[in-house]
């Protein structure tokens, strides 16, 4: 079977979300702390474990993270992959590896105009290409079209940076409404130069998603915490028809997915030749602002 750099001539793979093991669970206790049922506080290490199968908990705890990440991505031909460089691990990352890690930083509006400064000093210090939200995981929860992400939003055209979002239910039990898909179409009207794209699926408002797609030149869609063969099918449908420019590859390495998984099954997805090297390098590289 065709392996997925295959499948692009062998060009190198753009992910557009990737980690590296910690020590521990504990990065994960911020959404911990919002969650109510027993289940989910006390009996996962990882918030949505109920949703994954074979978490790679074994390579948490190690004590070469980057080496990890490095050597599943050698191994899987991912050329380069988007870091949040919110933790030492990945800071080092970003400036020990600049031709591997493309850094990005993390936003959440409860931190007002503090966290509109550390979005520039993120720019200023490690030339970050994105910043990430996670409207959902807020404490307090902040809507996507809320005002309190609009300096955010502005601040991501000022910089000339996309800005990657979780939208529809989120994994974790907690409430949905903030992260509803309809909520991104006031942000793209009042914001019609900013880059929005969506992470986790949109579930069940994927063609809710590609209707906007359509309709909002800079709104896209990335695949993170989705194995290949549960890309939902509205979305494949679009991207093998208008919306090629539009889908983009993210994994969900080490948190809930390993690399073999999501590479192993990317070749069975029926997309279309022409959607490949776009899917897996092409827009990724063009959304960040890296050429080809």
């Amino acid at each position: 079977m065709a392996t997925a750099s295959d499948l692009i001539g062998g060009a190198g793979i753009i992910d557009c979300m990737i980690g590296f093991p910690a020590s521990d669970f504990s990065q994960y206790e911020f959404i911990r702390a919002q969650l109510r049922d027993t289940e989910s506080r006390d009996g996962f290490d990882f918030p949505v474990e109920y949703m994954f199968k074979n978490v790679p908990k074994e390579l948490y705890g190690r004590s070469n993270p980057i080496d990890i990440t490095l050597h599943e991505m050698d191994r899987f031909g991912v050329e380069r992959g988007l870091i949040g460089i919110g933790g030492d691990v990945s800071a080092k990352a970003a400036k020990d590896h600049p031709d591997r890690f493309i850094p990005s930083g993390s936003v959440d509006p409860n931190d007002g105009m503090e966290g509109i400064r550390q979005m520039v000093r993120d720019y200023e210090e490690f030339g970050v290409r994105a910043f990430g939200a996670f409207p959902a995981g807020c404490n307090p929860q902040v809507a996507i079209d809320d005002p309190k992400f609009y300096p955010i939003y502005s601040k991501c055209v000022e910089l000339g940076v996309p800005i990657f979002v979780c939208a529809g239910v989120p994994g974790p039990r907690l409430p949905m409404s903030c992260q509803k898909v309809e909520r991104i179409d006031r942000v793209m009207y009042d914001f019609p130069e900013l880059v929005f794209v969506t992470r986790h699926g949109c579930e069940p408002w994927e063609k809710l998603a590609m209707k906007l797609m359509l309709k909002w030149p800079n709104l896209y869609y990335s695949t993170s915490a989705f194995a290949p063969k549960h890309y939902p099918k509205e979305i494949v449908d679009y991207a093998n028809t208008r919306g090629a420019d539009k889908i983009i590859y993210a994994g969900y390495f080490p948190m809930g997915l390993s690399l073999e998984r999501i590479m192993t099954d990317m070749p069975t997805v029926d997309f279309r030749d022409h959607v490949w090297p776009k899917f897996l390098r092409e827009n990724a590289l063009r959304v960040l602002g890296l050429g080809a």
